[in-house]
């Protein structure tokens, strides 16, 4: 699902600029959240404290995250180097959660991670477009970095037993209090309305915002925190194959060997070792 959110941002994007076109992202999320929660009635964050741990980490990952992912895109940072960038998170996971959260990590699963990150550049090289780079470009991609790597730890940390449908409703209002000024401000909030800009966003919404992060949140209350978020190598691969089933692109005999190479690599940090 993270590997066709590639594809929908890249299409939407054209319509709006990032502020403006998370701004109707978020809106449409808390629509569609709405018969969720009266048919679930789940439970609420009940005390001002835990309501400050779920919008702050909402604001981490959705807000920080993906204005910074889009924006890199925006200015002209090519996917190559976005995904790789991106694709660092299970290695900053691994250092923080080693500091933070006490998580020791075998020697094999660090071969994995550093084999998941070498696969990856495998993978996307030939998206790797240094000409159009910029500084600002590379602020907003490694801010969106940091931004999901510490939010996805932090709501980990303080947020181990929130109704994830609940929470996820009061981060999308959160996130649209703090990027809607911006998408005035800034860009103008000019919106091309189209039926790709409307696929994009309601696609983006469901599969992306709402499963993939819930189905990320949920292995994380159960498992290694490297270990789970070491899946997310998978993303560039998945966009790989849906360019091909989508669009024609045939995968280059370099990006079928990163594919290989990330296989490698989660399969290292991932696997359980057998007592005994």
């Amino acid at each position: 699902m993270w590997g066709s959110g590639y594809l929908a941002t890249k299409v939407g994007i054209q319509y709006a600029a990032p502020f403006t076109f998370l701004s109707l992202r978020y809106a449409f999320g808390l629509l569609c959240l709405v018969p969720v929660l009266v048919i679930l009635r789940p439970r609420w964050p009940s005390t001002p404290r835990e309501l400050g741990h779920v919008v702050a980490a909402g604001l981490l990952m959705h807000a920080v995250q993906l204005s910074g992912s889009h924006y890199a895109q925006y200015l002209g940072l090519s996917a190559g180097i976005v995904a790789v960038v991106l694709a660092a998170q299970p290695l900053l996971t691994a250092v923080f959660a080693r500091r933070w959260m006490h998580e020791r990590l075998a020697p094999r699963q660090w071969t994995g991670v550093a084999l998941g990150l070498a696969g990856v550049l495998l993978v996307v090289w030939h998206k790797i477009d240094v000409r159009e780079m910029s500084l600002g470009a590379l602020v907003a991609v490694v801010t969106g970095l940091l931004g999901v790597t510490a939010g996805t730890l932090y709501q980990r940390l303080f947020c181990p037993t929130v109704n994830l449908y609940s929470a996820a409703w009061v981060q999308f209002a959160a996130c649209l209090v703090a990027l809607a000024p911006l998408a005035f401000l800034v860009e103008g909030a000019h919106v091309q309305w189209t039926w790709a800009l409307l696929g994009a966003i309601a696609f983006l919404v469901i599969f992306a915002s709402i499963f993939a992060v819930n189905a990320l949140h949920t292995l994380m209350r159960r498992g290694q925190a490297t270990r789970v978020t070491s899946i997310l190598y998978f993303t560039p691969i998945f966009a790989v194959v849906l360019e091909y089933l989508m669009f024609g692109v045939v995968p280059s005999a370099l990006s079928i060997a990163g594919i290989a190479v990330t296989c490698a690599g989660v399969a290292l940090v991932t696997a359980r070792v057998r007592a005994g």
